[in-house]
């Protein structure tokens, strides 16, 4: 298994290893540190056969998705999580004049 390794992305810096989880010490996962984010991130479980390069594009794709997730507007939820109702369904429960 590959050791924890350094790159420069978009210019962003990535700090990437793998970490042992306390609770189960066999389940190491890829943890990765962004320059500029606060935030950590452990996005997938690490493995034998992984690669520097393997590995790279996958923490890649996670940061991308994510930083679009992101930018997305927040949907609107209303009251206690209910789905707000579409318009022809408030129409179909009205009562018959």
């Amino acid at each position: 298994m590959i050791r924890g390794f350094e790159f420069e992305q978009d210019g962003r810096t990535f700090v990437c290893s793998v970490e042992a989880r306390r609770t189960t010490p066999d389940d190491a996962w890829w943890w990765f540190n962004v320059s500029g984010d606060r935030q950590r991130y452990a996005p997938f479980q690490a493995g034998t056969a992984d690669t520097q390069k393997a590995v790279k594009a996958k923490i890649v794709a996670f940061y991308t998705n994510l930083l679009e997730a992101r930018a997305r507007p927040a949907e609107p939820r209303s009251h206690w999580g209910r789905k707000p109702k579409t318009e022809g369904a408030a129409a179909e429960q009205a009562p018959a004049s």
